[in-house]
C-alpha cells in the first residue's frame, strides 16, 4: 500500500446512492467530520459540513442523499449538492460547495490521501 493512504472502508460497504461512511480527518489541528459516498460507480469524499453553515449534512448518520438519490442534501435547510463535484446546485449554499477530499479505490478498498486532506 502506498504511504499516505488511510483505509476508510471496503468498497462493498458503499452502495450506489446509498448510505455513506462517516470518518474524521485532521484539519487545522482538530478532528473534522467527513464522509465518503458512491455515485455513478465512483467513490467521492467530502468534509461533512454544509457550504452555507457549519452543520453536518446527514439527516441520520450516513444518510447524505435526497430521496431521488441524485443529490446530496443538507439536513438543516435542504441545500442540494452535486455528488460528483460537491458543487452547490440549489439553496442557500450558492457559490459555496462542499470541500472535497482526495479518495482512491484500490483492490476493493476505499482510501483517502492523508497528505492532501488536512488543514
Amino acid at each position: 500500500m502506498a504511504s499516505g493512504l488511510r483505509l476508510i472502508c471496503a468498497s462493498e460497504e458503499l452502495a450506489e446512492g446509498g448510505r455513506g461512511i462517516r470518518f474524521t480527518v485532521d484539519r487545522y489541528g482538530r478532528q473534522a467530520p467527513a464522509f465518503v459516498i458512491r455515485f455513478h460507480g465512483r467513490a467521492y469524499a467530502y468534509l461533512n459540513e454544509c457550504g452555507h453553515v457549519p452543520a453536518e449534512l446527514d439527516w441520520l448518520p450516513g444518510e447524505f442523499f435526497d430521496d431521488s438519490k441524485l443529490y446530496l442534501i443538507c439536513s438543516i435547510h435542504g441545500a442540494l449538492y452535486a455528488p460528483e463535484s460537491g458543487r452547490c446546485l440549489a439553496g442557500r449554499c450558492q457559490g459555496k460547495g462542499l470541500k472535497p477530499l482526495e479518495v482512491t479505490e484500490i483492490n476493493g478498498q476505499i482510501f483517502i490521501e492523508q497528505e492532501n486532506n488536512h488543514g
